[in-house]
């Protein structure tokens, strides 16, 4: 073996790292056409069918913390949750650890709306992991886990600079 194969095996690695960039590109899109699609059938704009998936997954949250997540300013944050309150999917609360601060929490009674519309890509995706072992989908989770941490990172760093 010369140095001929090491070239050819760097730039298949290269191709496939690409196609992997291509991949998630796709799916970023594909997944944010299915959430456009999702939130209108709830009479949701795309930024408060993203703050109502925050508070779902990370509250109760302070409208602050709620802001930083979505990458949004503290005042178009407040117009989000006022339509979310509106609409029944999320209630303010006073913080029980310090009364003079907001929580926000979603509020269950909707929740079964979104995971209804869900439904589909849910039972396809317990399809699809049903071809993978239980290796295969640790690895798999711990690509996705690393690639929204870097997704993470490089949205901090964008926002510091």
């Amino acid at each position: 073996m010369g140095s001929g194969s090491s070239g050819e095996a760097a730039r298949r690695r290269r191709r496939l790292q690409t196609a992997i960039k291509d991949s998630l590109r796709e799916l970023s899109t594909q997944l944010s056409v299915l959430n456009h699609q999702v939130g209108a059938r709830l009479d949701l704009k795309d930024s408060d069918f993203d703050c109502l998936d925050l508070v779902n997954r990370y509250g109760p949250l302070s409208p602050s913390a709620l802001a930083r997540l979505a990458g949004l300013h503290p005042a178009t944050v407040t117009g989000v949750l006022d339509r979310l309150e509106r609409g029944g999917w999320v209630a303010r609360e006073r913080d029980p650890a310090d009364r003079r601060a907001v929580l926000v929490r979603a509020l269950r009674d909707r929740t079964a709306e979104v995971y209804r519309l869900y439904g589909g890509m849910n039972a396809s995706m317990d399809e699809l992991c049903a071809g993978y072992d239980e290796g295969q989908l640790e690895l798999i989770a711990d690509f996705l886990h690393r690639t929204t941490t870097a997704g993470r990172d490089a949205t901090d760093e964008l926002a510091e600079s």
